[in-house]
């Protein structure tokens, strides 16, 4: 009995996909830092923190929930793509993800609520919070279900580093300005482009189902032209952001993972792309892209205040 309490607990972690988590925080980290020397209200910060990986939770499982399907017919998954792999196996009755999305949406609800109350604009950072937990309820379920009618990857890039940092930076400040607009850029350059590379290996059991991704509705080949060019403007956007307003110190940072884009690039021309025992290893080293990025990023903005 023991045994299968604990087996089911691990089973229930393993659907929210904890270590995703990392990079919530560290997206919203840069909000908070490009807000100024120190947070204006560390509780405030905390609470956004919260509020903003209770709302990731909900979108991990009602991604597994609703995309349950796709899943099962999925036989090339990997450590990055095809979910948790939890419902597919079994291991758990597919409502307890429904379950759980639900509780952890209405948790980031009430955070951000109870976050807003405290903002120097209560207005601006509810309805801030309010759009992103939306999106990050449609992106996978109704009743838009956008990651299965080709927006997953715009309203994910858009949404995951951009609005995720501008939260940060809208509950310190109660304001939104070009500087973490700007600087949010690149990022979501890259998330898109990420989120192309961890979409390959899910095509032909997305295909089965009728869950039309980008690579579903444009082909592979041409999307991984999509992901190239996403790495290369996340790169070129760099000089354009400095002349806006972000500080050079903060929009060289993600220069620090170049190697890994050119790499990327470089394997991606080479057709690492179609080769399905590369998946992984791209998987990865385009979420290292992505999170390294960031947290230089982070570290930039921690530096200059």
């Amino acid at each position: 009995m023991h045994a299968n309490w604990l087996q089911t607990s691990i089973d229930l972690i393993r659907l929210g996909r904890p270590l995703h988590l990392l990079g919530g925080a560290i997206f919203y980290g840069v909000g908070v830092a490009a807000a100024g020397v120190a947070p204006r209200d560390s509780g405030l910060a905390l609470l956004g923190l919260l509020t903003t990986l209770s709302a990731q939770l909900m979108n991990h499982y009602s991604n597994d929930y609703f995309d349950r399907d796709a899943d099962c017919a999925n036989t090339t998954p990997t450590r990055w793509s095809g979910g948790s792999r939890v419902l597919p196996a079994g291991r758990l009755p597919a409502q307890v993800a429904l379950v759980a999305a639900l509780g952890w949406g209405g948790l980031a609800l009430l955070l951000a609520l109870l976050s807003a109350v405290r903002s120097p604009d209560p207005t601006l950072s509810i309805g801030v919070f309010g759009i992103a937990i939306a999106l990050a309820w449609v992106y996978s379920g109704p009743p838009l279900y956008l990651h299965r009618r080709g927006w997953g990857e715009v309203i994910g890039a858009l949404l995951v580093p951009g609005m995720t940092a501008i939260a940060g930076f809208t509950l310190q400040t109660g304001t939104i300005q070009p500087i973490i607009v700007l600087a949010v850029i690149p990022l979501c350059c890259l998330q898109f482009a990420m989120l192309v590379a961890v979409s390959l290996p899910d095509v032909t059991g997305d295909r089965a189902v009728g869950k039309r991704t980008l690579a579903v509705i444009v082909g592979p080949q041409r999307v991984v032209q999509w992901q190239i060019g996403a790495i290369v403007a996340a790169f070129t956007s760099l000089p354009l952001i400095t002349a806006g307003g972000v500080p050079w110190l903060v929009a060289v940072a993600p220069l620090t993972t170049a190697p890994i884009g050119i790499w990327l690039i470089n394997r991606l021309r080479k057709g690492a792309w179609a080769d399905p025992s590369s998946w992984d290893v791209l998987g990865f080293w385009s979420i290292g892209q992505l999170v390294g990025s960031a947290g230089m990023m982070l570290l930039a903005f921690l530096a200059i205040n």
